[in-house]
């Protein structure tokens, strides 16, 4: 598809900004979110249009779809929502906030920017929706409930806008990445600190070794994939005639995606335990 506006939610690190920057690369005109004015400067600085967006905030959202329209002339080809984050903890100790807190990032505040978005693609009949998904929106891993939920929301969420929107020209991808080198873990610290109560809890020494994770800097496992490797199957839902309704990213992601639908549930849950 001919190469205009394509709008980047998240990109101020890690994936967003990996996939800002490469999609300026190839000619895209790139409209990448932020919420601090920092970031937001390092983006201008990067050659972006930069607007600020907080999806937990209906007001933000709203602003940032008219600011939209106006930038791009109300034609729009392109929206990679990738802005969320993950919280840790199990499901028993994630109190009530923090849940709501989760869904409104992830599912609500995406959901919102998608519908205020469509109009700009839907009369011109031609434009593409990729939602950065996960892994945990195909299977479920323990510690990471609020997380999980939030993911499969999204895949069930977005699998019935491609179905309503089949023959309107507007395409609807879903990316599911395993282990990616970004600052995910620093989000998902802030928020496991700021929710948990782990002292408190049944599951005090499972959480001991979740925060020996979490406060370490190295998350260069052996799967793990640098941020650019969104990239290519970035670039295939944006531009091929025929973009795919999934793309598993990763190693673990495509092994553990087709292995959900052959495993005994028995057996599935035995592995996840372990992970």
């Amino acid at each position: 598809m001919a190469k205009g506006w394509v709008v980047v939610t998240g990109a101020s690190s890690g994936i967003g900004k990996a996939a800002a920057d490469g999609l300026a690369v190839r000619g895209w005109r790139v409209i990448a979110t932020a919420r601090n004015d920092g970031d937001l400067e390092t983006l201008r600085l990067a050659g972006h249009t930069a607007l600020h967006l907080e999806l937990a905030s209906e007001q933000s959202v709203r602003a940032f779809a008219g600011a939209t329209e106006s930038i791009c002339g109300g034609r729009l080809l392109g929206l990679f929502n990738n802005a969320g984050y993950g919280q840790p903890g199990a499901v028993e100790d994630v109190p009530r906030d923090a849940m709501e807190a989760q869904f409104s990032v992830n599912v609500i505040g995406t959901h919102d920017v998608t519908r205020r978005l469509l109009p700009l693609m839907l009369p011109h009949r031609e434009g593409r929706v990729i939602v950065n998904s996960s892994i945990l929106g195909l299977v479920a891993m323990p510690w990471r409930g609020a997380y999980n939920a939030s993911k499969f929301a999204l895949e069930g969420l977005f699998d019935t806008l491609r179905l309503e929107l089949h023959g309107s020209g507007v395409a609807v991808s879903l990316i599911e990445p395993g282990p990616v080198s970004t600052r995910f873990r620093d989000h998902a610290r802030e928020a496991f600190y700021r929710h948990i109560k782990a002292d408190e809890s049944r599951h005090t020494a499972t959480y001991a070794a979740l925060r020996a994770r979490l406060d370490s800097r190295d998350d260069t496992g052996g799967f793990t994939l640098p941020a650019e490797s969104i990239m290519k199957p970035l670039v295939h839902a944006l531009e091929h005639p025929r973009p795919r309704r999934r793309y598993l990213l990763t190693t673990p992601a495509r092994v553990m995606g087709p292995l959900r639908h052959v495993l005994p549930a028995a057996w599935l849950d035995a592995i996840l335990r372990r992970q």
